[in-house]
C-alpha cells in the first residue's frame, strides 16, 4: 500500500539518522529527539548530514576539536563559536573536499546548512543548555532568483513524441525502449499533465487510481494526502499501461506499486529522473530538463489558461500561496502589462484620439491622390 511505501522510506531514513548519530556529538542526540515530532524523517536526516559536514569543519579548523574524535566534542564548543566563525564556516562550505571529491553548494545550499545550524543553536539555547545563540546573529546568504525554465508548447509535443517512438534513442537505449515505452509515456505524461512531484509519483499504487473520477491519490511532500485529477489524454496512457502492468509479477514486497522497473521493484526517484533526462536530450540540448521542470511546465501552463494563481498553488501542492507567487512572478508582471489600456476613463479622449487618426488617414490619402495626379 502506498502508506506502507512511505513508512518504508521513513524507517529507512530513521535507520541512516541512527548510524549518523553514532558518529555525531553525543549531545546532538537529545536535538534530534527534541525535533522528532515537528520534522519528517527526510529533513532530519539531511540535518544529521550538514551537522556532519560542520563538525567536521570544527575538527579540521579548530584547534580545540583537533584532538578529539567528533563523538567526543563537548557541547561546550559550540558555544564557544562565535557569528564570524559561522560565518567562515559558510564560507568554507562553498567548495569543500570530501573523500577527494570537490563538494560545491549553491546558494540554496548554504542557506540550508545556515538553517540547520539555526536550528540545533535555537534548540539548545532554548533549553538552557548553552548561554548564548550566535547563529541567530549571522545574516541569511542571498539567494538570486532564477529564471523559470520550463518546456515551450510545440517542445511537450516533440518531447511526448520521442517517449511514443524512440527514433532519437541510441541503439542500446532502443533495445530497452520496446520494453519501457507504455510505462514511460504514462509517467512522462502524468508529470506533464499533473504537475505531480516526482516522490510523489513513485508512491501511487494501484489502488490509488480512479478511473471513475480521472483522480489520483497521491502523498504530499509533509505528509498529508491529496487527490490529483487529470484529463483524457493522461487517462487514455494510464490504462493502456495497467493493461501490461496487470500481467507482470513484481517481486515481493513491490505487488502494489504501479510503477515497475524492469527488475518487477517499484520505480525510484532516481530511476525517474534518469528516464526524463534521457527522453528530454532528444528534444532540447540547451535547457537542463528535470521532473521538476516538467512540474514548472505544468504549471506555468494551467497559469496560462486560468490566471488563477491560488488554483496554481493548490494543484502543486503548495502550502503558503507565495511561493506560486515567486516562482511564476514574471508571468503575473506580464499579465498586470496587459491590462493598461483595458479601462476607458473619458469616452471623449477615445473619440478625439478615433478623429484625429480618421483626419491623417484622410489627409495622406488626399496627398496620395495628388501626387498621382502630377
Amino acid at each position: 500500500m502506498e502508506q506502507e511505501y512511505y513508512k518504508q522510506k521513513d524507517m529507512e531514513n530513521e535507520k541512516k539518522i541512527r548510524e549518523l548519530l553514532k558518529e555525531l556529538p553525543k549531545f546532538c542526540s537529545s536535538f534530534f529527539m527534541g525535533i522528532e515530532s515537528t520534522k519528517q524523517s527526510r529533513t532530519r536526516l539531511a540535518y544529521a548530514y550538514d551537522l556532519k559536514t560542520y563538525f567536521t569543519f570544527l575538527m579540521e579548523n579548530n584547534p580545540t576539536c583537533k584532538n578529539l574524535s567528533m563523538h567526543d566534542i563537548p557541547i561546550s564548543i559550540i558555544e564557544q563559536q562565535t557569528a564570524e566563525d559561522i560565518q567562515e564556516y559558510i564560507s568554507w562550505s562553498r567548495m569543500y573536499e570530501k573523500d577527494n571529491k570537490e563538494v560545491i553548494n549553491s546558494e540554496s545550499g548554504l542557506k540550508r546548512k545556515l538553517s540547520t545550524l539555526r536550528s540545533m543553536y535555537k534548540y539548545f539555547y532554548q533549553h538552557g543548555k548553552i548561554d548564548s545563540n550566535p547563529a541567530s546573529l549571522v545574516d541569511t546568504p542571498r539567494i538570486h532568483e532564477k529564471a523559470i525554465i520550463r518546456l515551450d508548447v510545440d517542445e511537450v509535443a516533440r518531447l511526448l513524441d520521442e517517449v511514443e517512438s524512440g527514433d532519437k534513442l541510441t541503439k542500446n537505449q532502443k533495445r530497452y525502449h520496446n520494453k519501457t515505452q507504455p510505462r514511460d509515456l504514462a509517467i512522462m505524461t502524468l508529470l506533464l499533465g499533473t504537475g505531480m512531484r516526482v516522490s510523489e509519483c513513485v508512491g501511487i499504487d494501484i489502488k490509488d487510481l480512479d478511473f471513475e473520477n480521472n483522480g489520483v491519490k497521491i502523498h504530499r511532500k509533509g505528509g498529508n494526502e491529496a487527490v490529483v485529477y487529470f484529463g483524457d489524454e493522461v487517462r487514455t496512457v494510464l490504462l493502456d499501461y495497467l493493461e501490461i502492468r496487470e500481467q507482470m509479477e513484481p517481486l515481493p514486497g513491490h505487488e502494489e506499486a504501479f510503477f515497475l522497473s524492469l527488475q518487477n521493484k517499484r520505480m525510484g526517484v532516481r530511476s525517474i529522473e534518469l528516464l526524463v533526462k534521457k527522453y528530454s536530450q532528444t528534444v532540447t540540448t540547451l535547457k537542463k530538463i528535470t521532473p521538476h521542470k516538467l512540474r514548472s511546465t505544468y504549471g506555468t501552463a494551467l497559469y496560462q489558461e486560468t490566471g488563477d494563481i491560488y488554483l496554481v498553488a493548490d494543484v502543486l501542492g503548495h502550502k503558503d500561496v507565495n511561493t506560486t507567487r515567486r516562482h511564476y512572478a514574471a508571468m503575473q508582471e506580464n499579465r498586470r502589462r496587459s491590462a493598461a489600456g483595458k479601462v476607458v476613463l473619458r469616452e471623449s479622449v477615445t473619440i478625439q484620439t478615433e478623429t484625429k487618426e480618421t483626419n491623417t488617414q484622410n489627409s495622406e490619402s488626399k496627398e496620395n491622390s495628388d501626387s498621382s495626379s502630377k
